[in-house]
């Protein structure tokens, strides 16, 4: 099995909003080296899963583990955890007042204590690697949706995570720009990067997803290959999901 080793072991998370229950008992385990496609309808708590891998959502309870240390004990840094998980938004987040490159520096020089030019020199070479390079004077007001997502992940990409959290990355863009940030996710699954990736791509999902996760009402309702949950599902919640989005 390659993906033998847990970077990620989730045990019984629940995440309750008063009366709703977001995320009912989920229990995962996330290996290094998998891309793991989470799909479902909209308020099913995929979000809110993806968010409390990094504690953006403080759990109601249960517990999650990184390379085996409980990260939501009381004794977790949980600024120094945040650092080797990168997280991707809908809404791209880079800050408006910054050019591009400061962008891709700012956190490596405040955090890892890089010096301007190791940073510098970083940046550029992630910016290339997805076709921006000359665009690091730009300011994010300056490029399409696409180039601000390409742009986004590279900044995540920059604190050199082990793990890549992708939330809907492409759904605040327009349908021309989707394949070029998509194409930006599979260089990165090619390249070995665990990733957790909620997300209405379905193609992409079965394409290049090592496994599959469909949530309903704030459970795991089925999972497995790519090719198991869309050709042969078996539950008649996942059936009639799939009947609406393919």
């Amino acid at each position: 099995m390659a993906h033998a080793e847990p970077i990620l072991e989730v045990k019984g998370l629940k995440k309750y909003y008063g009366e709703v229950h977001a995320l009912d008992d989920v229990t995962e385990t996330i290996c290094k080296g998998e891309v793991v496609a989470i799909i479902g309808p909209s308020g099913s708590g995929k979000s809110t899963f993806l968010r409390s891998l990094n504690l953006l959502e403080t759990p109601t309870a249960g517990q999650i583990l990184m390379d085996g240390v409980d990260i939501t004990g009381a004794k977790a840094d949980v600024n120094k955890l945040r650092q080797k998980m990168g997280m991707v938004f809908q809404q791209f987040n880079l800050f408006p007042h910054m050019t591009v490159l400061k962008n891709l520096t700012l956190a490596p020089m405040k955090l890892q204590k890089k010096t301007q030019a190791e940073a510098e020199a970083q940046a550029m070479s992630l910016l290339k690697r997805v076709g921006l390079a000359e665009r690091a004077a730009a300011y994010p007001a300056q490029l399409s949706g696409g180039q601000k997502q390409r742009i986004a992940i590279m900044r995540a990409l920059a604190m050199q995570p082990e793990v890549m959290l992708f939330d809907e990355p492409t759904s605040a863009l327009d349908p021309e720009m989707v394949g070029e940030v998509l194409e930006v996710m599979r260089d990165l699954a090619k390249a070995g990067m665990t990733m957790v990736v909620v997300t209405h791509e379905m193609g992409f999902a079965r394409e290049v997803a090592s496994r599959v996760i469909f949530m309903d009402e704030g459970r795991i309702v089925e999972e497995g290959k790519p090719e198991a949950i869309f050709d042969d599902p078996r539950s008649e919640r996942l059936k009639n999901f799939l009947a609406k989005v393919l």
